[in-house]
């Protein structure tokens, strides 16, 4: 027997435990557990698992590839299928909605969709500034505005304004406005004064 020198912890009356020397005990029969795992099929799963994952692998990219094309191929619609724009809700719609838009006064049309909402004014404003500049037509090219020195200059040269006639000084003038009456069930008119 030997003597590991260890203490059992039981103070200090110095007791040793002691350990059997066991090196002469072999049985030659037994090496291993053989019923516990099979090497052999462990590592046939392993590879029949790699070569599975693989096959999988390359059976999805074919497929996803064979997918690709066929969406490439975008089908034509059916004779009953709607359009684009009959698809959309009636006007007016929403801003930054799909299919939103403005038509100018000489008939072009801006699309709008998906914009900042400050986008239509801008659109407007610029319409505007065209019609003061005089740069504003309609599709047979005929200009639909003037700039306002000239249409200013036009109208001061041709006195083509006209005044008010003068009444004799003491006499008043007639502002009175027709009203049907109540009591002719609108076939009669009474003068009243605003």
């Amino acid at each position: 027997m030997t003597s590991n020198g260890r203490h059992n912890g039981h103070g200090g009356d110095g007791h040793k435990t002691e350990t059997p020397d066991v090196s002469h005990i072999r049985n030659e029969e037994v090496t291993h557990e053989v019923s516990d795992i099979s090497v052999q099929g462990v590592v046939t799963f392993v590879v029949v698992l790699g070569f599975s994952i693989f096959v999988v692998s390359v059976g999805v990219w074919m497929l996803f590839r064979y997918f690709s094309a066929q969406e490439a191929k975008e089908p034509k619609p059916g004779p009953m299928a709607l359009s684009q724009g009959e698809r959309l809700p009636p006007e007016p719609r929403l801003q930054v909605a799909p299919g939103f838009g403005a038509t100018l006064d000489d008939g072009q049309r801006v699309n709008l969709e998906r914009t900042i909402p400050q986008a239509e004014y801008r659109v407007l404003r610029q319409q505007w500034e065209k019609e003061l500049r005089g740069e504003l037509k309609n599709p047979s090219g005929n200009s639909l505005s003037m700039p306002i020195d000239q249409a200013m200059k036009q109208v001061a040269t041709a006195g083509a304004l006209p005044a008010r006639t003068q009444t004799a000084p003491g006499k008043l003038q007639d502002y009175a406005v027709s009203l049907p009456t109540a009591s002719s069930s609108g076939r009669e008119t009474a003068k009243r004064l605003q």
